[in-house]
Order: C-alpha cells, then sequence, then structure tokens
C-alpha cells in the first residue's frame, strides 16, 4: 500500500481492516475465529463493562468477537448469559486473544471497571 497518497471516503470505507484471528481451543475440540471490532463495537462493549463491570466481562467479549471465517458474528447479545455458561478456560483463551488482537491491555479494562 502506497502510505504516501491521500485517502478520500471512498478509499476508506472500502478498506477491509477488521481482520480476523483463528484461535484454538481444545475444550471446544476446534478452532474460533476472533474478530478485531469495529469502532461502534469496541464502543459499546467498553459502556457495557462500565454499566456492569464484574458481570460477564469474558462472555460479553466472546459474543462481540466470536465470528465464522468469513467474519459474521456468531452470537447476539441475547447469547451472553448462554455463553457465560461455557468452559471459564476456554473463554480465557478467547478472552486473551481477543485482547491481544483488538489491542486491549489489562489496565484498560481495569481503567472501565474503575470509571463504572
Amino acid at each position: 500500500m502506497d502510505m504516501s497518497r491521500a485517502l478520500d471516503r471512498t478509499a476508506i470505507l472500502a478498506v477491509e481492516d477488521l481482520p480476523r484471528l483463528a484461535v484454538e481451543v481444545p475444550e471446544w475440540g476446534g478452532r474460533v475465529y476472533v474478530r478485531m471490532m469495529s469502532a461502534g463495537e469496541r464502543d459499546a462493549w467498553e459502556s457495557s463493562i462500565v454499566a456492569s463491570p464484574d458481570k460477564d466481562v469474558r462472555a460479553r467479549l466472546a459474543v462481540a468477537v466470536l465470528c465464522d471465517e468469513n467474519g459474521e458474528a456468531l452470537f447476539s447479545a441475547a447469547d451472553i448469559p448462554a455463553v457465560s455458561k461455557k468452559s471459564g478456560r476456554a473463554l480465557d483463551r478467547v478472552f486473551a486473544a481477543a485482547t491481544k488482537h483488538n489491542k486491549m491491555s489489562r489496565a484498560d479494562i481495569d481503567e472501565l471497571k474503575k470509571n463504572s
């Protein structure tokens, strides 16, 4: 990509900038895909942490980022209670991959919880 060219609206909106990461989850018997969140999705997830900092944090992030190999979401917010009942170890794997892939630090998450 030519980094010196000026981008216009069309060029920016045409870029596929939400890459997926394959993550092996042995507890579930296979691989899942973790998607980079859009800015709006990240804002919504962060707002949910501020609103309820100690409830289903891993499940909420998993629901926000788990997708099929084409990037289509696997779950909706209605699935959070069911996902929260899945293996903590499996959700820890997804959470670790999602926070790394989305450039979220533990300090970022702790700050969100503190500000709630």
